[in-house]
């Protein structure tokens, strides 16, 4: 059936980061439910963010066209020209290779909650802005900018 029972699909907390780096997104909540539909060519994320968490560190993706859309609450999303408020019906795009280092902080009071859709590229890499840290989607590995691992 198609139908995807959202209370089944697993949470995931924290994120992948090594340390320090995992820190701000310690409390964040995603539900892979792409996976859980059995999707391939693209994934579909149920992120629950609450109030001063990071949805990740500021990055931008080499091969990966990524969008994101607000379901409840408010959001601040931060990229190279500054800083936006995204409330609940409100979404951002983020086309691959572009550079623009981007990430959402909840400044508010209340868990946010939204969606993150992103294609699958295999050559995808990350790179993130603030920090000397990129990963290959390929293996998932976290590398220093020069390749060198963490």
């Amino acid at each position: 059936m198609p139908k995807i029972d959202i209370a089944a699909v697993p949470g995931r907390k924290g994120s992948g980061y090594p340390p320090p780096f995992d820190a701000p997104c310690a409390d964040r909540i995603r539900q892979r439910l792409g996976n859980a539909g059995g999707l391939t060519d693209f994934g579909v994320n149920l992120m629950r963010l609450p109030p001063g968490g990071w949805s990740s560190q500021r990055h931008w993706h080499s091969d990966e066209d990524e969008l994101v859309y607000v379901l409840e609450g408010e959001l601040v999303l931060i990229e190279e020209d500054g800083e936006t408020v995204l409330r609940a019906g409100d979404c951002a795009a983020f086309p691959k290779n572009s550079g623009n280092g981007h990430h959402m902080i909840n400044r508010s009071g209340a868990v946010a909650v939204y969606l993150e859709i992103g294609s699958r590229s295999p050559d995808d890499v990350i790179t993130c802005s603030d920090i000397d840290m990129m990963s290959p989607s390929r293996d998932g590995r976290f590398l220093h900018k020069d390749g060198t691992p963490y």
